[in-house]
């Protein structure tokens, strides 16, 4: 309700049991007082003032609260919680508003926090519904900004300094707390009526707060401005766009403005980026930081359009239809037969969930070359059907169970865009090159002669690190520390160093483990070379043991999960690896490492560049890992190295079969029994894995010759291997 349609407005104040002022709402604590009183604009009449205690769920005070208002939990204790306050706060109104024959009201407060950071955020988290009078209010701060165009800005304009401001003299320190702020705002509205601006302030624009979330698509090619945009982080893996709207709930999201983060393989990573109307209620979201969901508290940072569009944006004509449609309900099947068909899926849901438009409201998910990716999404024109539809999770169709879950406009958008970038690998790529000059091999081996720096200053330098070492500076091999870059070329924060003994790096780590540099510990590991490269490769090392790396290949990508592959960046070598001839001792006498033929790429040739992976999995967080990845070497690095001896990637010719659908746990020897008979050894199988370490559920095979390969496929296509069927495909 707008004020041009009503005759009255309700000044407004409240506070609650923690912060005060500007910060109001930021600490989630419970509204403990209300205070109001209804205002006639065309007679200037007021009604009847009212002041009602809150009793919250916790009657714990801040000494910021106890000081300025001076209230106390036993006096909280005998109050109503907040509902029955509210009804009684109707009842008043509707009374005061009778008694000066009027009928149509709207709110005013001192700014918008208590509307939007309290009240609605309390009664979402409580479960009840506010009236329609809390949907609609005005800002005092901005009215009377409109009036006095030369007064102080909004965000730093207070009730005290508007008084002060048009000369009211008032003394706080004279009425109770609540009582004294909503009469100074009454006289402060009539003293804006009574100014020669009042054709510039008659309370005509209000401040609205959206009743829901509306769903919508978004295109790649929509302007999104960086400052309406935040990332939150830490949420529940099942949580839908309405329950990240609920959390926000009070602050206007833009339609289509929640999109929910898949990690590598397609699934929710606790992320969602979520786009508001205007900066002002971005810059409120932003104070929801650490609020919580249920019993998970919710990070929540800026993000930017980029971002946003990253995610949420669309350019396929097929989904912009799919999702013209708008007000329906997404669901997101995923486990369908790959030769599922839409009469199969209509029957799957069965008359108790009928799908919007039939035929039309499913869109099945898949590869570039028009294969199923065994994913789909399915419209709803109500909750009711949805719901119905959920109930079916995990039930048979054909011969595998199928998930179901919420969905959402922008999450449709990220898969597609996933699948349909994914460039397919119709041949093995490139190989990975050793391009160590002779004289910078790293050691490989279990000897654990080697030590890992992690939580370094971003700042360190490699003189940092030996003065951090202090006298075991010495006994550092020559080329034996090793600087780990992320995506920008920047320090990680861990470093490699090599020392000359198993001894020496055992004292090392006992001597150092968190010892400061600068303003930060550091931990300091005890390792061995084959673990060093092992990390380097990108799998985890700490106390407690190894954790596999992203993908023993490291340069193939699984064509099941989509990389946004960018340009290979050159790196100047002395950013990676820095030569200890121009920083260590003059008086050490220089030690060839051990040689070892190297295994994989950590270290520039001789035109002093290292090549290193950009590979992201959008969406990727704000931070970039802390390893280093690795592409193929350049066509011109290839030629170079031709006659250098490496390791293969794979151990043999022949032809590549992929495998899909492989339990989860499966090993070398499951799948060398599974192509018993078929002349292979474990070094013709190659597990992959994704970019969290987990095994994707598909393997590549190397069989002797084509022939074989294609009797394989043609005899052990859609055989079980364990509880599954497996999927073969010739590559």
């Amino acid at each position: 309700m707008t004020a041009s349609h009503s005759d009255s407005l309700v000044v407004l104040f409240g506070a609650t049991a923690g912060a005060y002022g500007a910060k109001l709402g930021s600490d989630e604590r419970e509204l403990i007082l209300l205070v109001w009183q209804v205002v006639d604009l065309h007679s200037k009449k007021v009604g009847t003032l009212h002041k009602s205690l809150v009793k919250a769920d916790s009657l714990e005070l801040s000494d910021q609260c106890r000081e300025v208002s001076g209230l106390t939990p036993e006096g909280l204790s005998k109050a109503e919680p907040l509902d029955r306050v509210l009804q009684q706060f109707s009842q008043l109104v509707s009374s005061d508003l009778k008694l000066l024959g009027r009928s149509s009201y709207t709110l005013c407060t001192d700014g918008q926090l208590l509307i939007r950071q309290v009240l609605h955020p309390e009664a979402s988290k409580k479960n009840f519904l506010l009236s329609d009078c809390f949907y609609s209010f005005y800002d005092l701060r901005k009215e009377f900004h409109t009036c006095y165009p030369n007064s102080a800005p909004v965000k730093d304009q207070t009730i005290k300094s508007m008084a002060e401001y048009i000369g009211l003299e008032t003394d706080e320190t004279e009425e109770d707390f609540g009582v004294w702020q909503v009469k100074t705002m009454v006289a402060i509205i009539f003293s804006m009526l009574s100014e020669t601006c009042i054709t510039d302030c008659r309370f005509t624009d209000s401040e609205t707060v959206k009743y829901k979330y509306e769903t919508g698509p978004c295109s790649k090619s929509e302007a999104v401005d960086s400052e309406t945009v935040i990332r939150a982080r830490g949420l529940p893996w099942q949580s839908s766009d309405q329950d990240i709207a609920r959390f926000f709930k009070g602050l206007n999201i833009a339609k289509g403005g929640v999109a929910l983060c898949l990690n590598a393989q397609g699934r929710r990573n606790g992320e969602a980026l979520v786009r508001f109307v205007n900066p002002e209620q971005r810059d409120l979201a932003l104070e929801r930081h650490k609020h919580h969901m249920g019993s998970r508290y919710i990070e929540v940072y800026k993000a930017t359009g980029e971002e946003f569009l990253k995610i949420a944006g669309g350019t396929s004509n097929e989904v912009a239809q799919f999702l013209s449609k708008e007000n329906q309900v997404i669901i997101r099947m995923r486990g369908l037969p790959f030769t599922a068909t839409l009469e199969d899926v209509l029957g799957f849901l069965g008359t108790e969930c009928p799908v919007t438009g039939g035929k039309e409201g499913l869109l099945f998910v898949k590869y570039p070359d028009g294969r199923p990716t065994g994913d789909a999404f399915v419209l709803f024109s109500c909750e009711e059907y949805a719901q119905n539809a959920l109930k079916k999770h995990k039930e048979i169709l054909g011969k595998r169970y199928i998930e179901l879950f919420r969905s959402t406009a922008a999450e449709v958008q990220q898969v597609l865009n996933r699948y349909l970038s994914t460039p397919l690998i119709p041949t093995l790529p490139t190989p990975i090159i050793p391009v160590i000059p002779p004289p910078y091999t790293i050691a490989a081996g279990s000897i654990r002669d080697c030590v890992r720096l992690r939580g370094l200053p971003y700042t360190a330098g490699i003189d940092d690190i030996l003065e951090f070492m202090g006298d075991a500076t010495a006994d550092i091999k020559p080329h034996g520390v090793h600087m780990v870059l992320n995506q920008q070329g920047r320090p990680s924060g861990d470093a490699f160093i090599q020392m000359k003994s198993s001894d020496r790096a055992f004292l090392v780590a006992q001597k150092c483990h968190k010892k400061m540099m600068k303003d930060r510990y550091v931990e300091v590991f005890q390792c061995s070379g084959e673990e060093m490269n092992f990390v380097l490769m990108g799998g985890t090392l700490n106390r407690s043991g190894l954790s596999p790396p992203p993908c023993k290949l490291p340069c193939l990508s699984p064509p099941a999960y989509a990389a946004f592959q960018t340009a290979a960046a050159v790196i100047p070598a002395e950013a990676a690896l820095y030569q200890p001839q121009a920083l260590l001792s003059t008086t050490r006498t220089p030690q060839a490492s051990a040689a070892a033929p190297p295994t994989v790429t950590y270290y520039p040739a001789q035109a002093a560049q290292l090549y290193m992976n950009y590979t992201a999995y959008y969406p990727s967080p704000p931070v970039s890992p802390t390893t280093v990845g690795y592409i193929a070497a350049p066509p011109a690095a290839v030629a170079a190295a031709a006659s250098a001896t490496h390791t293969p990637m794979l151990p043999q010719p022949g032809a590549l079969v992929r495998m899909q659908g492989l339990p989860y746990n499966t090993g070398m020897k499951e799948i060398l029994s599974f192509f018993q008979g078929y002349q292979l050894h474990t070094d013709s199988i190659l597990v992959l894995y994704n970019f969290s370490g987990q095994p994707s559920g598909e393997a590549l095979v190397t069989f002797p010759s084509l022939d074989l390969a294609k009797k394989a496929v043609a005899e052990k296509n859609g055989r079980l291997l364990g509880s599954r069927y497996i999927e073969l495909y010739l590559v």
